[in-house]
């Protein structure tokens, strides 16, 4: 059991770090409610264990290559930019939920689709090649301390993926919850600054990538 535990730690440091995907699960969460979210962290978790199988499979030698680096920050940066674009020009619908109480509410923006949210889950997580790069370093930390056996290794990330979708459903539960407290107009600006995030992140990795790749 104490690669489990341990992977229950790794989970929790990788829950707590406030990436691309963070955002975007609690901008989701605050717009379309916490099902949105729930299918939205079902498509980060499934990015996550695409990302351990290849890791334990022996992407990282592929990964390595300086090549395939500068084709990874290139793709990964340009999904950050046209996620945060969307979500930087997406606005709320204003609802009046009573005649009596004449107050302005948020209602969920258009119908979701559980796929489409599950999809977008997973690109916005696998774009990040800082994860990548994260989860080869975690799977050399475990073949380093308790060898690369399948039982071990399932043990480890079974405890790891657990504890990450658990503190996303916790992500979407906060942020169902809080959407009744924000008007329309800080609704705006919670997308903006999303956005704003998103693309910043995305340009931050094409910079990135070219600066590596090309001589200066």
């Amino acid at each position: 059991m104490q690669p489990f535990f341990q992977g229950i730690v790794f989970g929790l440091m990788v829950a707590i770090s406030l990436g691309p995907a963070f955002f975007s699960l609690l901008q989701t969460s605050v717009s379309n409610g916490f099902k949105a979210g729930l299918f939205m962290a079902i498509g980060i978790s499934v990015s996550d264990m695409a990302i351990i199988l290849l890791s334990y499979l022996g992407i990282s030698k592929l990964i390595n290559n300086p090549d395939n680096q500068f084709i990874v920050g290139i793709i990964g940066g340009m999904i950050l930019v046209i996620f945060g674009l969307v979500t930087f020009t997406k606005k709320p619908v204003r609802q009046m939920e009573s005649d009596k109480e004449k107050a302005m509410r948020i209602k969920p923006t258009k119908e979701y689709n559980p796929l489409t949210l599950a999809v977008k889950g997973f690109f916005l997580n696998i774009a990040n090649p800082f994860l990548i790069i994260f989860w080869m370093g975690i799977m050399s930390y475990v073949g380093t301390h308790y060898g690369l056996e399948e039982q071990t290794v399932i043990s480890f990330f079974t405890g790891t993926i657990l504890t990450i979708f658990g503190t996303d459903l916790i992500k979407s539960f906060v942020g169902n919850k809080i959407k009744k407290y924000l008007k329309p107009n800080i609704m705006i600006w919670f997308n903006r600054i999303v956005g704003m995030i998103l693309m910043g992140s995305g340009g931050f990795l094409i910079i990135r990538a070219l600066y590596d790749f090309f001589p200066w």
